[in-house]
């Protein structure tokens, strides 16, 4: 039976608001990269209790979660369950403001987490069941634009809410009592949650397509179990898209969490210009590459390459390597100059890796699947990336200003495993793409 997609204007439109509230979440995840100075300061912490907030702390239950939350993204409706975490998420970004004590933020970080474990396995399952095969890359690459944009907001309104706040006093609220500049910029961007949850409540839930039936036509029913020995029966197919993605992730969530760090450090730059600068790089080089990955593989199927999707991010991995110099610039200038191509090609894979994914992955699991590609993805990239250069920082080179070193140290060990795991992968992938062919015949 062949496929009806909704119609252009629908799925667009769908993915545009998919896209806001990406682009909120990780506005709200991203936050705290900023503000690495005076939490360190209020909080008497170091730099790798720093990074077990920016990454394990929302990356544990984000990961944990994710899994039972693709589940009944499989079989209920995604878009209120979409609703329910932006809700959530915010809240807690909110909450984070609130926090006193290092366990108290390490908990609100942890229901941010939480709340965000519900958009990306919900919205992939919806953007597959709304754009056909060809257009799928393009639409999972715009809609991973919302990381950059996200982040590169997050840098630009946390440099400028410091800016106006920095040198206020503390701002006392009923009940609640005095807030830091950092705490209640975490209040301030938290507060936006309601609107975008309430837009996402206009999106319409599209028909399930690519299911996998039964001899007499029905749509096969699929348990969780189902989908681990799918996958693990196709792990060469699976496995070097999770870990080459995986790997790459820890150098990216790295180089997000600590790059504004270091150059505060190494070139004695204000935080709010770091904000302002640093930001619009990602905004426009990220948001770039993001969508550059997406022509990148279609480049790639243009030429014949069925395996285009897998075939681009190991090309990223390869471009990556050389990126590694980037925090060795004598200079603040050409820092943030050697930082554009970097994050052009830290944001041109993940797109077409989640459509890699989807295309070979029946309907009824793409949500699971994709869970337990993010957990992975969450639990090793997000949770390990930042305290992987902090290892470096406190635990090797033993002082604050080595950051820079951690970084490229980072770069170099990371992006050879992907590479060669992307290429090891590329005969299985298209054996499985040929499978994925006879299901809806």
């Amino acid at each position: 039976m062949k496929p009806v997609f909704p119609r252009p204007a629908q799925a667009n439109y769908a993915l545009a608001v998919l896209l806001i509230a990406y682009i909120l979440s990780f506005v709200d995840r991203q936050i705290l990269s900023l503000m690495v100075g005076p939490i360190r300061q209020d909080l008497d912490i170091t730099d790798f209790q720093m990074s077990l907030l920016q990454g394990m702390a929302f990356a544990l239950f984000y990961a944990i979660l994710g899994i039972p939350i693709g589940r009944l993204a499989d079989r209920k409706n995604r878009k209120i369950i979409i609703v329910a975490g932006v809700f959530l998420w915010s809240a807690m970004t909110a909450a984070c403001g609130l926090a006193r004590t290092f366990g108290m933020l390490f908990l609100a970080r942890m229901g941010v987490g939480v709340g965000e474990a519900t958009l990306s396995p919900s919205a992939y399952s919806i953007l597959s069941d709304s754009f056909p095969p060809r257009k799928l890359a393009r639409a999972t690459s715009i809609f991973t634009m919302g990381i950059t944009l996200g982040s590169g907001m997050a840098y630009i309104l946390g440099g400028t809410i410091l800016g106006l706040i920095s040198e206020t006093d503390p701002v006392a609220l009923p009940i609640i009592g005095a807030l830091a500049p950092w705490q209640l910029a975490f209040v301030i961007v938290g507060a936006p949650g309601i609107v975008v949850g309430l837009l996402v409540m206009t999106i319409t839930e599209p028909a399930r397509q690519g299911l996998v039936q039964t001899k007499e036509g029905a749509a096969a029913e699929v348990s969780t179990k189902d989908v681990f020995l799918f996958m693990r029966a196709r792990w060469r197919t699976y496995g070097p898209i999770f870990f080459s993605v995986a790997v790459l992730g820890i150098l990216g969530y790295g180089y997000l969490n600590w790059y504004p760090t270091f150059m505060i450090r190494t070139y004695g730059m204000e935080a709010s210009e770091v904000g302002l600068r640093f930001g619009t790089v990602y905004l426009i080089f990220g948001t770039a590459g993001a969508f550059g990955g997406a022509l990148l593989s279609e480049f790639f199927t243009k030429r014949g390459h069925e395996d285009a999707n897998l075939r681009t991010i190991m090309f990223v991995a390869i471009a990556l390597i050389p990126m590694a110099a980037g925090t060795l610039m004598p200079n603040a200038q050409l820092a943030l100059i050697a930082a554009m191509p970097t994050v052009f090609f830290l944001n041109a894979f993940f797109g077409v890796s989640i459509a890699a994914l989807q295309l070979v992955t029946p309907n009824q699991m793409r949500a699971v699947m994709s869970a337990v590609f993010l957990f992975l993805n969450t639990l090793v990239g997000l949770g390990l990336g930042a305290s992987f250069v902090a290892f470096f920082t406190d635990f090797v080179f033993g002082y604050d200003l080595a950051l820079r070193y951690s970084i490229a140290l980072a770069a170099i060990i990371t992006c050879p495993l992907a590479a060669i795991a992307a290429g090891a992968g590329l005969k299985h992938y298209r054996h499985a793409l040929a499978e994925a062919r006879t299901w809806s015949e």
